[in-house]
């Protein structure tokens, strides 16, 4: 094996292992490390938690054999940062446990730290490699990247829809939602909402179906709720005004703040989708999951504000009701869940 495989090997562990942070690093990106020395992996570790140490802390901590470390590797996927923030600089312990070899994957697009880690390492004498499977890192960190660099969170569209193309009937018994797919698929929905930050419905949504748009089937932390409410027509006994985490209701009436009830006034006659991500971005919210209803699915398609898109297909029909949204996606999987077809799709323009 050459020694750009080796690099990918290893640098290939660093993000496995950086995935077992999705939904808890935040606003802290996700980042994986091992340590190497003689082709054998002596530490590794991964950022749990915002707060926590980072991942190559945790790899160094790892080994068992500190002596080791002045002629190992460390492969790590996202430049170490260089700066003080809730915890110290990883430059700084690599360079203290005399580590001379350092591999990075990607690097970091936050201001506080592009380039400047690996500038301290190299001034410090080590020997750096950057852009290894870059592609693969830089994907790994697609919520964090777009934070940094497009201003706005990353965001995935996920609606169901019946065999014959529609996403709710044109009438109902009573308040609730309408199961168009199975138990299982609805579960994949809230392993989803584990992983992201945010959550966005309409008012049409909220009235009709009463969510919670919380985590119920998956452990894992509920996102913010989002909720586009222009006149405020949401009852206040609705499960969003419970206070179990925060919402931000997006609106155009004045109305006073509470500790997790959070009013946003926006202008709904202009470009309300990048307003929408606009708020969040103050919010430092990384990641949005709109979820809809039609309108705001539409709206969001429109003006091509979404980077990913997740289309169950249930095994029921209407005959009549809500169209699904009709958009142009680049197709990346289609997968059977029990009943249900699971389409991935990705946006073209990106």
């Amino acid at each position: 094996m050459n020694e750009v495989n080796i690099h990918e090997k290893y640098m290939h562990r660093c993000i496995q292992l950086a995935k077992n942070g999705l939904g808890t690093t935040y606003p802290n990106p996700l980042v994986g490390c091992v340590i190497v020395h003689d082709d054998k992996i002596i530490g590794e570790g991964w950022h749990h938690k915002a707060g926590q140490a980072h991942a190559e802390v945790n790899a160094i901590e790892g080994v068992s054999d500190v002596s080791l470390l002045k002629k190992a590797t460390v492969y790590v996927s996202l430049e170490p940062c260089n700066h003080f923030g809730k915890t110290p600089p990883c430059t700084d312990l690599i360079i203290d446990r005399s580590i001379k070899k350092v591999i990075i994957g990607s690097i970091d697009p936050n201001p506080e730290v592009s380039g400047q880690g690996v500038q301290r390492l190299k001034d410090a004498g080590c020997d750096v490699t950057t852009g290894v499977s870059q592609k693969e890192c830089d994907d790994l960190n697609k919520r964090f990247f777009t934070f940094h660099l497009k201003k706005r969170p990353y965001i995935f569209l996920k609606w169901a829809q019946t065999e014959d193309g529609f996403i709710a009937p044109l009438e109902r018994e009573q308040q609730g939602p309408v199961w168009i797919t199975s138990p299982h698929s609805r579960q994949i929905v809230h392993k989803m909402r584990a992983g992201e930050q945010a959550i966005l419905v309409g008012t049409n949504t909220v009235i009709a179906d009463n969510p919670s748009l919380t985590t119920r089937y998956w452990k894992g932390s509920s996102p913010t709720r989002i909720i586009l409410d222009r006149n405020l027509r949401i009852p206040k006994d609705a499960a969003v005004y419970d206070g179990k985490m925060k919402t931000i209701f997006i609106t155009e009436k004045n109305s006073d703040n509470e500790t997790d009830l959070i009013f946003e006034p926006i202008d709904f006659s202009e470009k309300v989708a990048q307003q929408i991500c606009e708020i969040a971005y103050r919010h430092a919210i990384q990641s949005m999951i709109v979820e809809g209803g039609a309108q705001m699915l539409r709206t969001f398609i429109e003006t091509s504000y979404w980077d990913e898109a997740f289309v169950f297909i249930g095994n029921t029909t209407f005959d009549a009701g809500v169209k699904a949204p009709k958009f142009t996606g680049t197709l990346v999987s289609e997968e059977k869940i029990a009943t249900d077809i699971l389409q991935h799709y990705k946006n073209p323009s990106l």
